[in-house]
């Protein structure tokens, strides 16, 4: 990513007390440390935190976790059947395929799919400004 959480916070005024901080590194340092498919629930960010910081709690990490929501640096997934999500906002757009019985998640992003939706929104006189693609499905077996 082109900027930590931190530097986010930083150039948009958002104030980083030493917990914040820690919250910010954590997240910033997820997709590194455990793969691209992490989009870590609150109560995931809460125990990885714990671990640097035993004393920040919960309520904290749900605080920051929504400050930093709201001053847009984190975007919010509500995949089906469990707990929001939380993924930096990335300057590049991409999709998401979730495995509905591991919950592993895969971004990408496919030419195909977003020429369709332009076309799609064509054919009903819109331009389009903006989207979202979830899907949903179970590994094939080999």
């Amino acid at each position: 990513m082109s900027s930590t959480i931190e530097d986010k916070c930083i150039a948009k005024g958002v104030k980083l007390t030493e917990q914040r901080k820690i919250i910010a590194k954590v997240i910033s340092e997820s997709k590194e440390l455990y793969g691209e498919s992490d989009h870590p629930d609150v109560d995931e960010l809460y125990k990885r935190v714990s671990k640097i910081d035993s004393k920040i709690s919960i309520a904290t990490v749900y605080r920051t976790v929504k400050l930093l929501e709201e001053s847009g640096i984190l975007t919010k997934h509500d995949f089906k059947g469990g707990k929001a999500r939380y993924e930096q906002i990335n300057e590049s757009h991409h999709d998401h395929l979730i495995d509905i019985k591991t919950g592993e998640i895969i971004e990408f992003v496919d030419e195909e799919i977003e020429i369709l939706q332009k076309k799609v929104a064509d054919k009903y006189g819109y331009s389009l400004v903006d989207h979202k693609l979830e899907l949903y499905g179970v590994k094939k077996k080999p």
